[in-house]
């Protein structure tokens, strides 16, 4: 818990809108706020089951997305290959600008109806 609220204090020098919330059950969650190359602004929350050992789940809250590429069942986006993930080396800043990635090549997805850059099929 307390390297998450460290990790949320380093990505706030990297990200505008960061701020930690408690989930209820003792945990914390993350909400997070981007705009895009294009202007957009999204909205995240950001779930830390199992971490640091399991990568942080990021879900779009605002606007609502619909059915897109580089998404699992439940919603949350694929921002990095699950195998790519590295407990010692990977925090809430890379997942933030990792996110950030992801949110524009959504916007480009949205405009040509590819997904640019490299993709590993899982």
């Amino acid at each position: 818990m307390q390297r998450i609220y460290n990790e949320v204090t380093a990505a706030k020098n990297h990200f505008a809108l960061v701020e930690a919330h408690p989930d209820g059950l003792g945990g914390v969650f993350v909400k997070a706020g981007f705009q895009t190359s294009a202007g957009k602004t999204y909205f995240t929350k950001i779930l830390f089951a199992g971490y640091p050992h399991g990568m942080p789940q990021v879900h779009v809250t605002t606007p609502a997305l619909g059915t897109t590429p580089h998404r699992y069942t439940d919603g949350h986006l694929c921002y990095l290959h699950p195998s790519m993930w590295n407990p010692g080396r990977h925090d809430l800043t890379f997942v933030l600008g990792r996110v950030a990635k992801w949110l524009n090549k959504y916007e480009v997805w949205r405009v040509r109806g590819a997904w640019p850059g490299a993709e590993i099929k899982h």
